[in-house]
């Protein structure tokens, strides 16, 4: 008996992990999708930008990630010293991370997407840190994030300044 509450358990909080990470990915992707083939067309780009078909898988992957590290958090018991400072911090990257399309893309502006990109790095870092103190899985899963964004974060700064 006890058994089957934990798998239920388990399963609703997937679905919430899942729900959450998909609700960010499509919020971005509404801003995203009609600025590709328009306005970021038209950017002045540097070499090591990378080809548009590249994005999707990559944020596939680290989208599938990002709900399996909160799921895994989101299952351990709520009185584990640090659980909700780690939640609260990957709801804050989570937030950035979509907010970031709608500054990059939907206002055109690679400077509002810099304003972003750079603290939600910060953010993403001390989630990383946060999420180890309580589910070192969790915390590593998160690692290629910080990785993508941070290079994001050189590329975003580039294009800024090329186009400015």
């Amino acid at each position: 008996m006890r058994e089957n509450r934990r798998a239920w358990s388990d399963v609703r909080w997937a679905i919430v992990a899942i729900g959450c990470v998909t609700a960010a990915s499509l919020l971005g992707q509404f801003a995203t999708y009609p600025n590709i083939a328009t306005w970021y067309a038209g950017l002045a780009k540097p070499a090591f930008t990378p080809p548009n078909w590249i994005f999707a898988p990559v944020w596939t992957s680290l989208y599938l990630l990002m709900a399996f590290a909160l799921w895994r958090i989101l299952r351990l018991p709520k009185d584990i010293s640090g659980r909700s400072v780690a939640l609260a911090l990957f709801f804050v990257q989570l937030a950035l991370n979509a907010a970031w399309s709608w500054m990059f893309f939907a206002a055109n502006s690679p400077l509002l997407g810099l304003a972003n990109i750079v603290p939600q790095l910060a953010v993403i870092v001390a989630t990383i840190v946060r999420f180890a103190r309580v589910d070192i899985v969790a915390a590593w899963c998160l690692v290629p994030l910080a990785g993508w964004v941070g290079y994001a974060a050189i590329l975003n700064a580039t294009l800024w300044w090329l186009n400015r």
